[in-house]
């Protein structure tokens, strides 16, 4: 649970669209409450989802020409020394390869002091069904590789963690899981509810055994209860698009909200529909889906644990459009405040 947690604090999803990581890492120190390091697409591919958290797993295969990143098994010893590295508590660092806005992040905040600080990590689900072997099948479908891939998700989490700790009273690490909006769909059928609970809950168990809060974002429509049981304390979800289907729940939301959880909002859209946006229309929207949603659950509660974020990442913004997403969410938070 967020210490000294005050209704409408804001943050946000990972990614800017900058190619100049202390240009990202300066506006979002500037705008947020709960600062966060930022994913940059634009500058790498290896920036992206899945690529930036394969380093360190085993039979990894990049192809810089082509900007992908696959698994190819072979005979070497690869996974055994693997196995032989691995500890219960183990942490493996993100490169500044792969994550020049971390490491600028990290530089900048140096000897500074913040009383929240965010990471975010790629969930198990999104990082094994999205990353796939040479032959194109994904590797959630391989139980050894699935179980290496859930170990060095967490490890990364739990080296971000430490880092973030070093400069913030209370740390957050959102799991980022755009593919639970489509699991249950004919694609992702094999998929099963118990081993995706299974891989989110112990995601976010290495998270809060670190001391970290553990958040989970999805911006499409997804079974929320299955993402609600998964051990999360904020559930950060689209509410610009999607925010009437969090209603469809109201009694695990209900339960969720009174045992210390948190509603993160994502109400101000990271699509080209900001263009059409203002701070009138956004406040609107956001009371129309406040409204529809306290007919089944108490007002105050909803009110008390509430946070507000863009509805996903920037990253497919222009610099310009990413500016006015943030700058809609300060002026949203100082209209509800």
């Amino acid at each position: 649970m967020l210490k000294n947690q005050r209704p409408f604090l804001t943050t946000g999803i990972g990614s800017l669209p900058h190619t100049d990581p202390y240009e990202a890492v300066e506006l979002v120190l500037s705008t947020f409450d709960i600062p966060f390091w930022p994913q940059l697409p634009k500058l790498s591919f290896r920036e992206q989802m899945i690529p930036q958290y394969t380093e360190g797993i085993p039979f990894i295969k990049v192809d810089e020409g082509k900007k992908t990143v696959y698994v190819e098994r072979s005979r070497t010893d690869e996974l055994e020394r693997f196995y032989e590295s691995v500890r219960e508590d183990m942490r493996l660092a993100v490169s500044e390869s792969y994550a020049a806005g971390l490491h600028a992040f990290l530089k900048v905040t140096k000897g500074k002091y913040f009383e929240y600080l965010k990471g975010h990590v790629t969930g198990p689900l999104t990082f094994t069904l999205g990353l796939n072997d040479s032959s194109g099948r994904p590797v959630y479908f391989d139980e050894e590789l699935r179980e290496v891939c859930l170990m060095c998700l967490k490890a990364k989490a739990r080296w971000q963690a430490d880092m973030l700790e070093a400069r913030a009273g209370q740390v957050v690490i959102f799991i980022d899981e755009p593919i639970a909006s489509a699991l249950g769909s004919t694609t992702y059928i094999s998929v099963s509810r118990e081993e995706s609970l299974r891989l989110l809950r112990e995601t976010a168990g290495a998270i809060r055994e670190c001391g970290a809060v553990p958040g989970i974002h999805c911006c499409g429509r997804a079974e929320w209860p299955l993402l609600l049981e998964s051990g999360i304390e904020i559930l950060s979800f689209d509410a610009f698009d999607y925010g009437e289907t969090i209603a469809l729940y109201p009694d695990e939301i209900k339960t969720f909200l009174e045992y210390g959880g948190t509603l993160a909002w994502g109400i101000v859209p990271t699509t080209d529909a900001i263009t059409e946006q203002n701070e009138d229309k956004l406040y609107g929207l956001f009371m129309d889906r406040l409204d529809y949603l306290a007919r089944s659950i108490p007002r105050s509660l909803l009110t008390e644990r509430i946070m507000l974020t863009p509805s996903c990442g920037t990253g497919s913004l222009s610099v310009e459009q990413a500016t006015r997403v943030f700058e809609l969410v300060m002026r949203l938070k100082e209209a509800l405040s």
